[in-house]
């Protein structure tokens, strides 16, 4: 599984509290993945953080 993130991020976040493992706020403000693959026990915690991205802006598969 991996996860991205793409343009339309507004860098609010809510990524990075949820799923700190795999997402933070780079020095551009906004939020960027992990390269590589997801840790297994960060899947559920990185899906949420899609879920609830207010632009959309995050993909995990």
């Amino acid at each position: 599984m991996k996860a991205t993130v793409n343009e339309d991020c507004i860098g609010c976040g809510v990524c990075e509290g949820t799923c700190p493992e795999v997402f933070s706020i780079g020095d551009d403000g906004m939020a960027h993945a992990i390269e590589g693959d997801v840790p297994a026990d960060a899947e559920d915690s990185a899906q949420e953080a899609a879920e609830n991205c207010p632009v959309s802006a995050i993909e995990v598969a």
